[in-house]
C-alpha cells in the first residue's frame, strides 16, 4: 500500500518545488540572489534532513547502521556535483540551441555575487579533511562547521537585491506577483514560501517511504537506496527548481549556485547535526567514529567537490568540466570497485586545476571577484 502513496505525493512535491522556485525568483529583488537561494537550500533539503536524522537516530540504537550515515551525506553530495552540475549544463545547452539557434557547446558564466557560495565551499571542505583524518565526527566539530556556514550567510546579507529592471525576465506567476504593491509582494513572496515548504514537509516523508517500498519490491539493498536512491528523491525537488531555471538558459547560472549552495548547506548544516542526534540517540555525548571504508567515501566526496569547486573558481562551467564530472560520477555509481582509484583520479586533475587557477591567476575568477565585492559592499558597511 506504501507504494501507492507515490500517487499523490509525487505531485505534491512537484508542486512544493515550483511555489518555492518561484518565491526564490521573486525574493531576489528584495534581497540578495544568494540569501534568496540560501533560503530555497534550506527549504528544499527539508527531506535530507529528515532522512539523515532518522539513519543518525537509527545508528545510535544499532551501530550494524552507522555505516549508512556517511552513506547518505556522501552520496547526496555526489548527485548534487557528479549528476545536478552537469545536467543543469546540458539542459541549458539543450534549450539554448532550441530556442537561441546557438550551435556548438558554450560556457554557463557566473555574476559577481556567486563568487560567495563558490568559495564559501572551500573552508568547509578543508575542515572535512581534519575530521577525515581524526576519523571521528563530534559536536565540536559540527560548531565549527555551523559557524563557516554562518559566515556564508553574513556575507550574503551584505550584498544588495538584484535590479528591478530583471522583473521582466521572469516567468509568468512570478512577474505578476512582482507588479503588486510591495506589501502584497512581500505577502504574496511569503505566502508560496510558506504553502511550499509546507507541502515539503507533509509530502516528504510518505514520498520517501512510498518510494523506499518500490525500491524494496525492486530488490534493491539498503546501502544503495541509502547512498543513491534516497539522496536522488529527497533532492527531487532541487532538481525540479534547478532544470527549470536552467530551461529559460538566462537562469542557468542561478541554476548551477542553486545546486552550490545546496552542496554547501549539506557539508556544513546538515552533517553539523548529526553528531547531536546521534548523542541524544544514545543518552549521551559520544563522537561518531568512521571505519575505513566510511573514510574512502568522505575522502572521494572531498575529493570530487574540491575539484568541482576548482572549476566554478574560474567563475563559469563548460561543457569538458561538466562531461568529467558526469563521467568520473556514473563510473563510481555503476563499478562500486572504482571508487579507490578514482579518488586519485579526481585528486590528480585538482592538482592540475589548482595549478592552472595559480598560473592564470590575471584573470577573473572567484578569489578576485570576492576582493572586488568586499572593496564594495563589506567596506563600505562596517
Amino acid at each position: 500500500m506504501e507504494a501507492l502513496h507515490a500517487l499523490w505525493t509525487f505531485p505534491a512535491v512537484i508542486l512544493a518545488a515550483f511555489l518555492i522556485a518561484w518565491a526564490a525568483e521573486c525574493g531576489q529583488f528584495f534581497i540578495s540572489q544568494g540569501l534568496a537561494l540560501a533560503a530555497l537550500a534550506w527549504a528544499q533539503t527539508l527531506p535530507e534532513f529528515a532522512v539523515e536524522a532518522v539513519i543518525a537516530l537509527e545508528a545510535a540504537k544499532n551501530p550494524a547502521q552507522a555505516h549508512l550515515i556517511t552513506a547518505n551525506f556522501t552520496g547526496s553530495l555526489r548527485l548534487f556535483v557528479g549528476l545536478g552540475w552537469p545536467m543543469v549544463y546540458f539542459v541549458a545547452v539543450f534549450f539554448g540551441r532550441k530556442r537561441q539557434g546557438k550551435k556548438g557547446f558554450w560556457t554557463i558564466h557566473l555574476e559577481d555575487e556567486h563568487a560567495i557560495a563558490v568559495l564559501s565551499l572551500l573552508p568547509a571542505l578543508f575542515y572535512f579533511l581534519v575530521i577525515y583524518f581524526k576519523g571521528t565526527l563530534t559536536m565540536g566539530d559540527g560548531a565549527v562547521l555551523a559557524l563557516i556556514y554562518a559566515g556564508y550567510l553574513w556575507l550574503l546579507t551584505k550584498m544588495p537585491p538584484q535590479d528591478a529592471e530583471g522583473i521582466e525576465d521572469l516567468g509568468r506567476i512570478p512577474r505578476r506577483i512582482m507588479r503588486l504593491p510591495k506589501p502584497l509582494s512581500v505577502a504574496g513572496i511569503a505566502a508560496l514560501f510558506a504553502a511550499g515548504a509546507l507541502v515539503l514537509w507533509f509530502a516528504a516523508h510518505p514520498f520517501l517511504e512510498s518510494m523506499l517500498a518500490v525500491a524494496a519490491s525492486a530488490g534493491i539493498s539498503q546501502f544503495v537506496f541509502v547512498q543513491w536512491i534516497a539522496p536522488f528523491l529527497s533532492e527531487f525537488p532541487e532538481k525540479l527548481s534547478a532544470f527549470h531555471w536552467a530551461k529559460t538558459v538566462e537562469k542557468a547560472p542561478m541554476a548551477l549556485v542553486n545546486f552550490v549552495s545546496s552542496s554547501l548547506n549539506q557539508w556544513t548544516i546538515l552533517v553539523a547535526t548529526v553528531p547531536f542526534i546521534y548523542a541524544f540517540g544514545l543518552g549521551h555525548p559520544a563522537p561518531v567514529v568512521f571505519d575505513q571504508r566510511q573514510k574512502v567515501e568522505i575522502l572521494l566526496t572531498i575529493a570530487q567537490s574540491y575539484l568541482g569547486f576548482l572549476f566554478l573558481a574560474g567563475m563559469d562551467f563548460d561543457w569538458q568540466e561538466a562531461l568529467g564530472l558526469f563521467g568520473l560520477w556514473a563510473a563510481q555509481f555503476f563499478v562500486p570497485a572504482l571508487r579507490g582509484p578514482l579518488t586519485w583520479v579526481y585528486a590528480v586533475w585538482a592538482f592540475f586545476e589548482t595549478w592552472k587557477l595559480i598560473r592564470h591567476r590575471a584573470r577573473r575568477n572567484a578569489f578576485s571577484v570576492f576582493k572586488k565585492l568586499c572593496a564594495e559592499h563589506l567596506s563600505k558597511r562596517v
